[in-house]
């Protein structure tokens, strides 16, 4: 070939190149086909769907909640917040894709219906940001209805208006406007189905815009804690509308909205699970901190006429807490889809992550500071309660007569009989009791009961420690490892005062909350406060031996649990766990749900949810004093209302 011939060639090749885009792969018939017939099985559905979207059916059920990706737009961060449900699709918005989305919805309304009767399609999108920036979305969180101007659905829209208008970011309550159209669908956007199959189908379909307030105007960034909190408050309304749907419309009965979430754990919840098990299990964080030689330290204290603090020993770390954070953040909690089950793994991530702060602080005047973000410190109602007890109960009492003493050997054998009851109601026990000579006192670690070497008991207290000690912090801890999640048995996010709050309230209900028990609560927390404002080891225990009158044994045990560490305040949550704890009974608030595991009280409702979604099983144990009527009794009287003075004799109201 000639130059001559090439030339014109390389010359037009510029005009004939053509980029051509790749195909959206369709939604197959055999697709369609194979998800309906799983549906008909009663079968689960967890599929991708073509080109990038998935389904997820947890369980038959007569909804399904729907996010189309834009073709046009950017749209970061809203395809997250429709995930989750126990009945979802992702899907994508172009064109090609239409005709195979509408026959796979048409598919699953189809079964779903001859099942229930009725079915119902929510499908979510965002506001085009021209739209948002005019309403002015940004940061205060917005929504709009769209539901069909034919069709009964008054109760199922009132429903949802009223839910998402609880909805908060920022202490700003949602903005909510309901609208009607003949067709309800994304703007762009085809509907999913056609009205008259949807009619003769007996489907409804409900939209909701969302007001983009989750991410950055210009950039179109997401805001990760912006839009969990959006996801949160979406999720509680996609039930509490599709419960309303189901009770008017279709056959299905749940018991509760919440029954209506997944019943199903993915695989990435069990290893989430597992991995921040295994960094909560590498330290007892109470055991580190706790001085290993009282009794010596409390001989030179006195030997010292009580001028000076004494010297405490604590136990070596065994590990490096910086390692065990690099382990802690290397845990992908991001993955989990569910808004619950994130949030509850994220709050155990930032406590232990703060719990190894701590640690690598022992001994600094760092670790108070993050002792009062793990524990918090004494408001000044809790500060009142403590100076009116310590005020109106007698410091003298016979309550707690130190004749007939039983030793730690002795106290041992009875906790282990205890145990033994349980083991026989729950083979599965495997707790023990261990006597110490590194230890003092009584505390229960991984399910164990440590029992210093040189403890002594009144035999009046002997009963109302084992409710203490086990019937509460061992049992739940039982209770807890029967559960699916590892994290009920290591103790969620600030699990600490609900857990000595029902361990107090066990001794009243075996009728051995003592007058001198009540007074040292009152005394932790009168310590703590006095720590937290600077008073130092030896004014404390003055202030405890010399203004109120405890035995300078007491006073001395008093502050050096306040001071361990570098000033843990940890001891004022007893007090206040039996005043909340109180409040909840006094409310008409059930024990049992407390009693499942380790867990605070804001997670009680989240607890609650996962049983009702059947995640969470019935604990294998309840405390023996509630086979007992007098405790049932006592129990009541607190329903009714009781104060915490009037718990103990010689008390006011």
């Amino acid at each position: 070939m000639s130059a001559g011939a090439i030339e014109p060639a390389i010359a037009r090749a510029p005009e004939t190149i053509v980029v051509k885009k790749k195909p959206v792969e369709l939604i197959s018939e055999s697709f369609v086909a194979s998800a309906c017939q799983r549906l008909k099985e009663g079968k689960p559905v967890r599929r991708k769907v073509p080109p990038w979207g998935r389904l997820h059916i947890d369980r038959p059920l007569p909804f399904l909640v729907v996010y189309r990706r834009p073709a046009d737009r950017e749209d970061e961060g809203t395809e997250r917040l429709a995930v989750g449900e126990a009945c979802y699709l992702l899907a994508s918005g172009e064109r090609s894709a239409r005709e195979g989305l509408s026959r796979l919805v048409a598919g699953i309304a189809e079964v779903m219906s001859a099942s229930f009767g009725a079915f119902l399609v929510i499908e979510m999108w965002s506001a085009p940001e021209a739209e948002a920036e005019a309403a002015g979305a940004s940061w205060k969180p917005g929504f709009r209805i769209v539901r069909p101007k034919r069709g009964r659905m008054t109760s199922t829209v009132d429903a949802l208006d009223r839910a998402l208008s609880e909805v908060k970011i920022k202490g700003t309550f949602a903005g909510v406007e309901v609208s009607s159209a003949v067709r309800v669908r994304p703007p762009g956007l085809q509907q999913l189905i056609p009205s008259d199959l949807a009619a003769a189908l007996n489907v409804r379909v409900i939209g909701i815009e969302i007001e983009p307030a989750f991410r950055d105007e210009e950039t179109g960034t997401s805001y990760p804690l912006v839009r969990r909190a959006l996801h949160n408050g979406i999720a509680r309304a996609l039930k509490r509308a599709v419960f309303e749907f189901t009770r008017r419309q279709t056959s299905h009965r749940p018991p509760h909205y919440q029954a209506l979430g997944r019943h199903s754990v993915v695989k990435a919840v069990w290893e989430v699970d597992r991995k921040l098990a295994e960094v909560s299990n590498g330290f007892d964080f109470l055991l580190q901190v706790t001085p290993t030689n009282p009794d010596s330290a409390w001989s030179e204290f006195r030997r010292k006429r009580f001028d000076a603090a004494p010297d405490f020993s604590s136990r070596p770390l065994r590990f490096e807490p910086s390692l065990s954070k690099r382990k802690l953040f290397q845990i992908p909690i991001e993955k989990i889809e569910d808004p619950t089950l994130y949030q509850l793994f994220l709050d155990q991530q930032v406590e232990l992550d703060r719990k190894l702060t701590l640690l690598h602080d022992r001994g600094t005047p760092q670790f108070l500071y993050g002792s009062l973000q793990l524990y918090g410190g004494v408001d000044e109602s809790l500060l009142n309660l403590a100076y009116e007890i310590l005020n109106r109960v007698p410091p003298r009492s016979r309550d707690e007569s130190p004749r007939g003493a039983i030793d730690a050997k002795a106290f041992a054998a009875s906790a282990e009989k205890e145990i033994e009851h349980y083991r026989a109601l729950y083979p599965k026990v495997r707790s023990r009791v261990e006597v110490r000579k590194d230890f003092s006192g009584l505390m229960v670690s991984r399910g164990n009961l440590l029992v210093g070497a040189q403890l002594k008991v009144p035999r009046s207290r002997v009963e109302a420690l084992i409710a203490h000690e086990v019937g509460t912090h061992v049992v739940t801890y039982i209770n807890g490892r029967a559960q699916p999640f590892r994290q009920l048995y290591v103790g969620l996010p600030g699990y600490d005062e609900l857990q000595e709050g029902i361990a107090v309230l066990s001794e009243f209900l075996v009728g051995g909350f003592s007058r001198p028990r009540l007074r040292l609560l009152a005394a932790r927390v009168l310590a703590v406060h006095r720590m937290v404002e600077g008073a130092n080891f030896v004014e404390v225990f003055r202030e405890l031996d010399r203004a109120h009158d405890f035995a300078q044994r007491t006073a001395f045990t008093v502050a050096m649990r306040v001071f361990r560490g570098g000033g843990l305040t940890k001891d004022a949550v007893y007090l206040r766990g039996l005043v909340d704890l109180l409040a909840y009974l006094r409310e008409g608030g059930k024990l049992d749900p407390l009693l499942v595991g380790k867990l605070g009280a804001e997670h009680v409702p989240i607890v609650e949810e996962l049983q009702w979604r059947n995640v969470l099983t019935a604990p294998p144990l309840k405390p023996r004093y509630l086979d007992d009527p007098a405790a049932i009794d006592r129990l009541e009287e607190i329903r009714r209302g009781v104060s915490v003075l009037n718990l103990v004799k010689g008390g006011r109201r």
